[in-house]
């Protein structure tokens, strides 16, 4: 548990380095994670939209206030035990 919560913060510190600065004010992300989650999930994390995908996982995607609530939702993730697959800010707006 400890180990996942390491590649989280490893994450977002390489995310704020190399991508030019933190998270900004209602920005676009999406959060794949392994397995797939049933749309009733949706209020848990905030309101994302929750997309099952044909390959096993699940794609959360939606407006992010802040930092501190990407960190919220990525807590909830590792709080159900879901593997993290990917995290990216959408630009393409």
């Amino acid at each position: 548990m400890v180990r996942r919560a390491h590649h989280i913060a490893a994450y977002l510190r390489d995310m704020q380095t190399h991508e030019g600065g933190g998270v900004g004010v209602g920005e676009n992300y999406e959060i794949r994670v392994k397995g797939h989650l049933n749309a009733r999930w949706a209020d848990w994390f905030d309101g994302l939209t929750l997309t099952q995908e044909s390959d096993g996982t699940t794609v959360l995607s939606g407006s992010v206030m802040d930092q501190a609530a990407l960190h919220g939702l990525l807590g909830k993730v590792r709080d159900l035990g879901l593997p993290l697959i990917a995290v990216h800010r959408r630009t393409d707006q």
